[in-house]
């Protein structure tokens, strides 16, 4: 397919004392962009409504390649966003969200079972390439901190998804760990081919790495918040 992953223009969400802007954003197919912003900023916001998960107020154009998801949410049509969620959206929570029952096999796993994607040999080159295959017949109580984001990585990327959208991944460890994983995220998303936003707090980390960055400000006008994110044209 041609054409953007993403293509949003004017989207607005508010809540009281907060408001969204995305005056456009568009992410081509293979991007990482990089996402940097304070605790509060909106970062986790915007994920959630490139997720599919949260419903944007109004949207101009708000389309996911060919789906146009604000007609999908105006049309009250949670079973298809569910459908493409499962299917083309990995996502690595700033909590690792790992189900605690499960073991990390069964953890990583389960994304690719429910999208019916599920290969031993790439769940095993995941483990691998993120030191965690001694771990995956442990429960997520066992597992450091590190360990558990190295598996909510692994499981992000389980089911071979169109989109990675990482929020936070590295915001609980200690800077040497930090370092460590998000150098295996970029890693691994350069490996898989997959398109990505990855968002942190932390802006020297992301300056770093010389990829391209989505455009951020946030401003207190009276007693409302306003965020605006976008992309500007190449």
């Amino acid at each position: 397919m041609t054409g953007p992953i993403y293509d949003i223009r004017d989207l607005h969400l508010a809540r009281p004392g907060y408001e969204l802007e995305v005056p456009e954003l568009r992410l081509e197919r293979g991007q990482v962009l990089l996402l940097a912003g304070e605790s509060g900023s909106g970062k986790s916001t915007l994920l959630n409504l490139l997720a599919g998960c949260l419903a944007p107020d109004r949207a101009a154009v708000m389309r996911f390649g060919a789906v146009d998801l604000a007609d999908l949410w105006a049309r009250r049509q949670g079973d298809a966003l569910a459908r493409l969620r499962a299917q083309a959206i990995g996502y690595v929570l700033q909590t690792g969200g790992l189900l605690p029952y499960l073991t990390v096999r069964a953890n990583i796993a389960l994304p690719a079972e429910l999208a019916g994607r599920l290969d031993a040999d790439h769940l095993a080159a995941l483990a691998g390439r993120l030191g965690i295959s001694h771990r995956l017949d442990a429960k997520p109580a066992a597992l450091s901190v590190g360990e558990r984001q190295r598996v909510a990585i692994a499981r992000a990327l389980a089911h071979r998804p169109a989109v990675l959208l990482a929020d936070e991944p590295t915001a609980a460890l200690d800077p040497p760990n930090a370092d460590r994983v998000f150098a295996l995220l970029l890693d691994l998303v350069d490996r898989t081919g997959a398109t990505a936003i990855i968002a942190s707090h932390d802006w020297q980390r992301l300056a770093a790495t010389g990829r391209a960055m989505i455009r951020h400000e946030i401003a207190a006008e009276g007693p409302v918040v306003r965020a605006r994110f976008w992309t500007e044209a190449a």
